[in-house]
C-alpha cells in the first residue's frame, strides 16, 4: 500500500527540511506531496533544495489561502492508496506511520487517528482539544479520544470524496464530520507528540470557527457514489 505523505506549510524554514528528512527516512512505500502556501520566508528556497528526495514533489500557492486550502490542492494530486496529513512544525513523528497504516492494511480500518498525549500542551489548547473531542462525540454519537489531531490516515479514495471546503484550522472538524457522515467507523492508535512553544493556531482566533463546523457538518451528505462502491462501517 503506497503513502501519500500531505504536508502543508506556511512559513517553516527553522524546520521544513529536517521535517522532510524525517518523512523520507520511514521506510515505507510513500509519496510526499508538500503545498507551500505562500510563504514570506526561506520556506521556497530550503523546499527547492532538496530535491534529492525521489518521492518529494512541491505545489506553490501563488496567494496564503490557509491549510485546508493547501490540504485540498494536496488531495487533487494524490496517486497513492492511503493518505495522511504531516504538519511541518515538528510536533508529529514519521515514525509512526506503519503503526497508523496497519489498521489498513489487515483490513480492520479505513480510517485511523493517532491518538496524542497531552503531557506538556499549554492548559488553554489542552482543554480546547478536550471541549471540541467531547462536542465531536456528543454531535456525531461516536466515542474517540483526539478529534484535533493532526495524524488522520484514511483511504485516498475516502479523502477525495471529503470536498473540503475549510480553509484554516476548522479543517479538522470538517474531515471528521465528513468521514463519520460517511459511515466510516474511526480507529484509534496512540503516537508520539512533542508540543511545539509557539503555536498558529489560535484557541479564541480558532476555536469558535472549529464549534461553527461542527455544527454546520453535522447534517451534510456525501455526494452519491457508484452502486457497490458504498462505505462499509468497520468495527474496531
Amino acid at each position: 500500500m503506497r503513502l501519500s505523505v500531505l504536508i502543508p506549510v506556511y512559513n517553516e524554514e527553522a524546520g521544513v527540511e529536517i521535517l522532510l528528512r524525517r518523512v523520507a527516512a520511514v521506510e515505507i512505500d510513500k509519496e510526499i506531496i508538500v503545498v507551500d502556501d505562500c510563504s514570506n520566508d526561506r520556506t521556497a528556497e530550503i523546499l527547492s533544495r532538496v530535491q534529492d528526495i525521489p518521492e518529494l514533489r512541491v505545489i506553490h500557492h501563488p496567494v496564503n489561502r490557509g491549510k485546508g486550502a493547501a490540504i485540498r490542492t494536496a488531495i487533487h494530486a494524490v496517486q497513492g492508496d492511503a493518505v495522511i496529513i504531516q504538519d511541518a512544525d515538528l510536533e508529529y513523528d514519521p515514525q509512526d506511520y506503519p503503526a497508523l497504516l496497519e489498521p489498513i492494511v489487515q483490513g480492520k480500518a479505513q480510517v485511523v487517528y493517532g491518538v496524542r498525549n497531552f503531557k506538556g500542551q499549554k492548559l488553554l489548547l489542552r482543554l480546547g482539544n478536550r471541549l471540541l473531542t467531547f462536542l465531536t462525540n456528543i454531535l456525531y454519537g461516536v466515542h474517540i479520544h483526539d478529534m484535533e489531531t493532526c495524524y488522520k490516515v484514511m483511504k485516498a479514495d475516502i479523502a477525495r470524496r471529503l470536498d473540503i471546503e475549510c480553509n484554516r484550522f476548522d479543517l479538522e472538524p470538517e474531515i471528521t464530520a465528513k468521514v463519520v457522515r460517511q459511515g466510516y467507523r474511526i480507529h484509534e492508535v496512540p503516537i508520539s507528540y512533542d508540543p511545539r512553544e509557539e503555536k498558529k493556531l489560535s484557541p479564541w482566533k480558532d476555536g469558535l470557527p472549529a464549534l461553527r463546523a461542527l455544527w454546520r457538518y453535522r447534517h451534510w451528505q456525501p455526494a452519491p457514489v457508484a452502486e457497490g462502491t458504498r462505505p462499509v462501517s468497520v468495527q474496531e
